[in-house]
Parts: structure tokens; C-alpha cells; sequence
């Protein structure tokens, strides 16, 4: 019985995950998760050279289907065109994964421009919103689908200097939960993930500093970052998990938020 539920959970076979930044980082690490197990994948960002590369590579390594679009997720044409190229393509979308997001301008709030709250708001928080109620008409019409949007353990505390991105990822929170409300009866299932600090080749050089290191041993209670294998197990549930399942935030981040 056990082993017939793994299965079952597990299974994403031949179903379609368009991934959002998917190129790198933790999209990416979601990305290869996806297609090992057997899913097609779409990455989509900006930087179209780097979302087909990578997804040729994806190809490659593990036979499955993909794709690389270029989008600007902050711009409502831009998505609603891609996302229609991408259900002409594939025939349906089965997983939508919003890792697309910056950290944004590391300023005082009383210093911060209109153009850095604009910038960090625009890709995090719209590029997440346009995106979803793009694929999230898809998915009613299907009447299945789920959406996990990337958030952060900085949607639930706070931190000096990083007002734009705290505002975003708490803005993400809570727009998945009325999205779970809003799309549970036509079986499209939306959570959220909220990872702390995870060790990816973008901060790297940071937490392998006295600085970092300092922060990691004063923050985090379990006294190391994340590895990406920590999220992509997580990641690979959220996509399959029960359809009582929808509207929660799965929060990865060593303790962090609970001291």
C-alpha cells in the first residue's frame, strides 16, 4: 500500500511545468526535479539565450519535452502571449512554479526611490500575480492544475533594509491564499513555498564569508544554510500533493522563523 501511494503522489509523468526563472537557481533545481520524474518543462524569463540553453540541456539528460520563452513577467501582454504560445505548444499546463523574483535595492525605507519599491513589487509580487491569473484561466478550464508560487521566510518576518522585498513575498502569501479560495472548486490547488536561506551559486561567495557565516550562526538555529536537494523534494509534493492540500505556506528554513 505504501509503495502504490508514493507512486501515485509522486506521478507527474508526461504532464507539463512551465517554471518561471527557471534557468538557475532554484527554478532550475525545480526544473531538473520536474523532468526526472518525467515531466515536460518550460522555462521562462527574460534572458531567452539562457532559458533554451538550459532547457536543451534539460532535454538531454533526461529525454523529456521542453521549452525556453522569453517573458517579462511584469508586463501583463508579454505573459498572457507566451503562456497562449505555451498552451498552443503543449496542449495543457498542468504545474505552474513562480520562481521568477530580485532581492531588490538593500536600503533604509526612508531612503528607498518610488523606482526601487516599483522594481522589486514589479517582478515579485505583479510578475507572480499576472502570471498565475494567466495560467490559473487555464487550469479552471482544465479543471486541474497546480500553482506553487516561490515566496520567502521574509513574507512572514522582517528584516532592516529589505522593506521592498518583505512587502513583495508577504503580498505573495497572501495572494495564494485567495487564490486557493477562489480556484479550489474547479480543482486548481495554489500554495506557496517559502524558503530561508538557501545556497545557490548567485550567494555563494556571501555565506562562504566571516559575514555570512556570522549570520548563519546568529540567525539560523540549525547553524547552516539550505541545499537546493532540501527544497526540490518539497517542490516535487507541492506539484502532486492531495487536493485537500491548497492555500498553505510550507516554510524550509533551518528554524529560522520559529526563534
Amino acid at each position: 500500500m505504501a509503495k502504490d501511494l508514493v507512486e501515485k503522489l509522486f506521478s507527474i509523468s508526461g504532464k507539463t511545468a512551465v517554471i518561471t526563472g527557471g534557468y538557475r537557481g532554484i527554478g532550475l533545481a525545480i526544473a531538473e526535479t520536474y523532468a526526472e520524474v518525467g515531466a515536460n518543462v518550460v522555462l521562462v524569463a527574460r534572458n531567452l539565450s539562457a532559458c533554451q540553453e538550459t532547457a536543451e540541456k534539460i532535454k538531454k539528460n533526461f529525454g523529456v519535452k521542453t521549452a525556453g520563452k522569453a517573458i517579462d513577467v511584469r508586463d501583463s501582454k508579454s505573459v498572457d502571449r507566451v503562456i497562449q504560445e505555451i498552451f498552443d505548444e503543449f496542449g495543457r499546463i498542468d504545474i505552474l512554479v513562480n520562481s521568477a523574483g530580485i532581492p531588490g535595492s538593500e536600503k533604509p525605507v526612508l531612503r528607498m526611490t518610488d523606482e526601487d519599491m516599483d522594481e522589486v513589487m514589479g517582478v515579485d509580487f505583479r510578475g507572480t500575480f499576472l502570471v498565475s491569473r494567466a495560467v490559473g484561466q487555464i487550469m479552471v478550464k482544465q479543471k486541474s492544475g497546480r500553482i506553487i508560487n516561490v515566496a520567502s521566510i521574509l513574507g512572514k518576518i522582517s528584516a532592516r533594509n529589505m522593506a521592498g522585498y518583505c512587502a513583495s513575498k508577504a503580498a505573495v502569501i497572501q495572494l495564494t491564499r485567495v487564490m486557493a479560495l477562489e480556484l479550489m472548486r474547479d480543482n486548481v490547488q495554489v500554495n506557496a513555498l517559502c524558503p530561508g536561506y538557501i545556497l545557490t551559486d548567485f550567494n555563494r561567495d556571501f555565506f562562504d564569508s566571516e559575514v555570512g557565516k556570522g549570520l548563519v550562526k546568529k540567525m539560523i538555529p540549525l547553524n547552516r544554510v539550505g541545499r537546493l536537494d532540501e527544497l526540490q523534494s518539497t517542490a516535487l509534493y507541492m506539484a502532486t500533493c492531495p487536493a485537500f492540500m491548497t492555500g498553505a505556506e510550507i516554510y524550509i528554513d533551518g528554524g529560522h522563523t520559529i526563534v
